[in-house]
């Protein structure tokens, strides 16, 4: 016996073994269903007896198994039953001569046979055959079950006959010697008439009679027969034979006391009527004596017509504790003989099924690890795997689940060892997965955050060395397998196309016939819109972008992950045009939630663009997720249309930052906003350079401007420039500058200010007139509860400064390249801010007659409302000072005119206008009279005459210190002179101070030639900057009057370089 039944479990003992086998070509699938139908039947009650006969069966069982059937009947094959197809009598001969070569093959120790014909109808199915039976199909077989039990009931005819001949005493006749395969060569040649031979061969028949008995529902004789059979084979030392009816001793009380089973699987019973057996009623009956029973008590039937010798048949039965010494007994004789393999394997189980009924796990595995190291013959792959499988099973029966994982893991591997041809990649999986629990394994993804992070990283090691694709994978002779993107890690929600900045938008030029007419239409008007469906499929959005511009697309992504999620080369799959895709890398916080990442690329062709989806590189795998594919994405449009490319533009300015944004009421966005800070009356010039920034030339260009919305009034241009000189350096190319000059004037109102006037008539001072005393002057002191400490220098209108804002826009419209010749054009928006301050107030105007009654005295009273020293001058005339705050009158001599004789204003040439509109104009047109012919100036001496100082910084070198210094407009450096006239010695010079910051006080150079050192200068007196307050003299020659032109003075320039002159410099 090479096959062992690891299934196997003490009570099949008292079974009786039938072969289900087809015969011919059944499909598996009808043979399945019948065999399950006669395996239903697995116990049948025996008529007028309260025995039970129990089967066992099997589809498939080795040949060379039969041959222990002497050694224990529970091995031998007593029934055959053979399932066939017939559909003609034609083939009925040769189905019959099937079955009868079916039972040759277990022919010697068959009591029965049975065949089931399906599908044959005639008169071959009407011939009755005790051995056949015929169906007319596998759904019309109601009578199957019955057929079975009749089956069952012709064994136990044969079963009880065997067993009354075996059990009956001859006297006198020769007892045969049962052996196994393998002893037969053994007992050649042996004496058969010595003593010892006959009790061997007693011993040994009355073992099998225990098992006949055993098997025909005899229990209690067959515990009687075990017992004489374990006596006379142990002291003729007949090991394997007693180890046989120790085994047998340990089932019959199996059963008894474990009534359930040990294997886990009770079968159908079949019963004829309600009652159960006396025997099992009566098994625990209390108060039951232990008597021995007397073996000739019994009776040839094994029906005992004495009741009361029931209370004594547990006496021949094993407890609980001495059932699992005789199994260890048994054993031991079973090792002693290698050919006994098998049956020591199968002991060895038996007995752990009932330890593990009787929690008793130490033990059991103690019977465990002797069946691993039982060695049998060379066991092929599927019995390894077996093998294996069946001793995980049993450990984890006993609560080994460790041990049972271990072995379960051996049987998984053995799946796909080498040696197999096609290894069993799904049953290795499957097996795997059963074994997590026994190694305390979870599968739940909250239990293994840090082991996963380790995993994905050594995962992504791997990858790295060996990326994959996302091209279709072929199998050979099989399916196409699809590339598997990771569109969860991360997982996105939104995409959405962005839009170029306000000053890349391209903007289509109107044509005369509207700015959307379609040239695909020969009409210019069609109350008919047509409906593209490819366009809805496509969704097409309504802005475009630009050839050879960096474009964006908006994903909202999030992070799933319990870790930092890093993903690498995200870029955007588009179609349609050629796009240059610039890959991101970018980094998720564990469980972000939605994040904003932004893809950019270049489109390189005109056309009509697709966003298709976005590539990943995540864990070193390759990825291309398709929004198609991606489940809950939102998007608001994938399709862009691409312009040919248009220059770009880049300006800067001379003035500086505004911190104040523009917002136009048209919604434009402003690209760069510059503030400055002017006079009233002042002119600034604003020097912008335009740089071509693009690779297209830039051939177009328009300049306008805008006004926001003031409710101050503005005499004269706001903002002039001239647009030819720069024109002219048209067409610019990629990389060139072009300077352009815009003149920033301020002319507003201040006279009506409400906040001045107030501060003039605190001091005194009458708006409405000054006494007509020549010369005027009055010095208007500053009050502090007028003007907060915290006050700002400039504020917009309603603030409580003085000062008032104007806000203007350029606009610069510009085009080149491909994009001018289909009509596109780019626009950007310089915002200016302007806080404009009060300069120089009229407060009153009176005249008075000239000598010459042609001319006559035009009186001013002038006011100095900046916090500077400025002077006034009209038509050329001698210049009047005023310092901060003063007030003076100043005399004009003009000729006189008439305004009747001016020409009509344009509102006067036309239709009548409105009245106040009217005066309005004559009114302006009057003051520009007078301001022509009068021409009256004023300049603020520190901006104006002071010479522009310089000086030298150990590590910036020459620094310019002129008018922009906050220092020299409060008269920090000057001349010590009054109303600009010198008071020094004309041959000496007059002295000239100004204040040396400490880190300069090294050395002085005059710019007149010579070098003076600081000992050397005439003074030297702290100042109250840290630093010196330095005098030295200037030629006389060199000094200026307030007139002084600009060029003449900047030839004087002094200049502080550093030089080393002694420690102290």
């Amino acid at each position: 016996m090479s096959v062992p039944d690891y299934m196997q479990c003490a009570e099949d003992h008292q079974t009786l073994l039938v072969v289900v086998q087809p015969v011919g070509i059944v499909s598996e699938e009808n043979f399945f269903r019948i065999y399950k139908r006669i395996s239903s039947v697995s116990q049948v009650s025996v008529r007028d007896s309260q025995r039970v006969l129990s089967i066992r069966y099997r589809h498939h069982y080795p040949p060379e198994n039969n041959e222990w059937g002497d050694f224990q009947t529970h091995r031998k094959v007593v029934g055959l039953v053979t399932v066939t197809d017939c559909f003609s009598a034609r083939d009925w001969p040769q189905t019959f001569e099937k079955f009868h070569a079916q039972k040759e093959i277990y022919g010697p120790t068959l009591y029965d046979s049975r065949l089931f014909v399906f599908g044959l109808q005639g008169e071959v199915t009407e011939q009755p055959r005790p051995d056949v039976a015929f169906y007319p199909s596998y759904e019309d077989c109601e009578a199957v079950e019955k057929r079975t039990e009749d089956f069952v009931e012709s064994l136990f005819i044969v079963l009880e006959s065997k067993r009354l001949d075996r059990a009956t005493d001859k006297s006198g006749d020769k007892i045969p010697l049962l052996c196994v395969p393998f002893e037969k060569k053994d007992f050649v040649g042996l004496d058969t008439d010595s003593r010892h031979y006959k009790k061997r061969c007693q011993g040994r028949m009355r073992k099998h009679v225990g098992d006949l008995c055993l098997q025909a529902g005899m229990l209690q004789d067959s515990l009687v027969h075990y017992h004489m059979s374990v006596e006379l084979l142990r002291s003729v030392n007949d090991f394997l034979w007693l180890g046989a009816a120790l085994e047998g001793l340990c089932s019959a009380s199996v059963i008894y006391h474990y009534p359930g089973g040990t294997g886990g699987q009770t079968g159908a019973r079949r019963l004829p009527s309600g009652s159960l057996p006396a025997e099992a009623a009566n098994r625990h009956r209390p108060g039951a004596q232990e008597v021995l029973i007397d073996p000739g008590a019994l009776t040839t039937n094994g029906i005992n017509p004495d009741t009361s010798a029931e209370i004594g048949r547990a006496k021949n039965c094993l407890s609980p504790e001495d059932i699992i010494d005789k199994y260890k007994e048994a054993i031991s004789y079973y090792s002693k003989y290698k050919s006994a393999g098998v049956v020591e394997l199968e002991a060895c189980v038996k007995a752990v099924r009932v330890l593990a009924i009787q929690k008793r796990s130490m033990e059991a595995s103690e019977f465990l690890q002797n069946a691993v190291y039982i060695n049998l013959r060379q066991l092929s792959e599927e019995e390894k795997i077996q093998r294996y499988s069946i001793l995980s099973e049993l450990y984890e029966l006993i609560g080994f689940h460790r041990k049972s994982a271990f072995f379960k893991r051996v049987a998984a591997m053995q799946c796909v060892a080498p040696s197999i041809p096609e290894p069993g990649w799904r049953a290795c999986y499957k097996l795997l997965l059963e074994t997590l629990p026994g190694y305390s394994l979870s599968l739940d993804p909250q239990d293994f955050s840090k082991e996963k992070k380790d995993v994905t990283q050594s995962l992504e090691n791997y990858t790295c060395k060996c990326p994959g694709t996302m091209e279709l994978l072929t199998l050979p002779g099989g399916p196409t397998l699809p590339p598997v993107p990771f569109t969860k890690l991360p997982i996105v929600r939104r995409v959405k196309l962005l839009n170029l900045p306000a000053s890349l938008r391209p903007q289509k030029m109107k044509s005369l016939l509207g700015q959307n007419v379609s040239t695909k239409s020969p009409f210019i008007y069609s109350p008919i819109i047509a409906h593209s469906r490819g366009e809805e499929r496509n969704k097409k959005i309504d802005f475009q972008w630009v050839q050879g511009d960096v474009c964006e697309v908006q994903l909202m992504v999030y992070n799933p992950m319990p870790f930092e999620l890093r993903v690498e080369n995200m870029g955007l799959l588009t179609s349609g045009v050629d796009f240059e895709s610039l890959p991101a890398a970018l980094s998720l916080p564990a469980e972000s939630g939605l994040y904003p990442v932004t893809l950019v690329g270049v489109p390189q062709t005109t056309g009509m663009i697709t966003v298709n989806g976005y590539h990943t590189t995540v864990f070193g795998v390759f990825s291309d997720c398709l929004l198609d594919n991606l489940p809950g994405v939102k998007t608001s449009g994938s399709t862009v249309e691409v312009i040919p490319a248009l220059p770009r533009l880049q300006i800067s300015t001379s003035l500086p930052r505004s911190a104040h944004s523009l917002q136009p009421s048209s919604g434009d966005e402003v690209s760069m906003n510059v503030s400055v800070q002017l006079y009233n009356g002042e002119t600034q010039q604003l020097v912008i350079k335009l740089e071509n920034i693009g690779m297209e030339p830039l051939e177009k260009l328009e300049v306008t401007s805008k006004l926001l919305t003031t409710k101050e009034k503005l005499y004269g241009d706001f903002l002039s420039w001239n647009l030819e000189d720069t024109l002219a350096q048209f067409p610019l190319q990629p990389g060139k500058v072009a300077t352009f000059v815009v003149s920033i004037k301020v002319k507003l109102d201040f006279s009506c200010q409400e906040n001045l006037l107030q501060d003039l008539s605190d001091d005194g001072i009458s708006v409405s007139g000054f006494p007509l005393c020549s010369p005027f002057r009055q010095v208007v002191r500053p009050r502090a509860e007028s003007k907060p400490a915290n006050a700002p220098e400039g504020g917009k209108p309603g603030d409580p400064g003085h000062g008032k804002t104007l806000e203007a826009i350029l606009n610069f419209k510009y085009s080149g390249g491909p994009g001018h010749v289909e009509g596109y054009y780019r626009n950007l928006s310089l915002g200016l801010h302007v806080e404009a301050e009060p300069s120089v107030l009229f407060t009153r105007v009176t005249t008075l007659p000239a000598t010459s009654t042609r001319q006559c005295h035009l009186l001013l009273d002038v006011f100095n409302s900046t916090e500077h020293e400025l002077t006034v001058s009209a038509r050329g005339g001698e210049e009047l000072i005023l310092h901060t705050g003063e007030c003076q009158r100043m005399a004009i001599q003009v000729d006189k005119f008439n305004f009747e004789s001016f020409p009509e204003s344009p509102g006067e040439k036309g239709q009548p206008a409105n009245p106040k509109q009217l005066e309005e104009e004559r009114q302006e047109a009057r003051s520009l009279e007078i301001d022509s012919k009068l021409d009256v100036h004023w300049r603020i001496i520190s901006f104006s005459w002071c010479p522009p100082w310089h000086w030298a910084h150990p590590a910036r070198g020459l620094c310019p210190l002129g008018r922009t210094q906050e220092g020299l407009r409060h008269g920090a450096v000057g001349t010590r002179s009054s109303h600009g006239m010198c008071q020094g010695d004309t041959d000496q010079g007059c002295p000239l101070f100004f204040p040396l910051p400490g880190p300069y006080q090294r050395g002085i150079d005059s710019g007149w030639g010579k070098a003076t050192s600081l000992e050397c200068l005439g003074s030297r007196v702290p100042c109250q900057c840290g630093g010196l307050l330095v005098t030295f003299p200037v030629p006389s020659c060199h000094c200026w009057a307030p007139g002084a032109s600009q060029t003449a003075r900047s030839s004087q320039d002094a200049v502080v370089r550093e030089t080393e002159v002694g420690q102290h410099g």
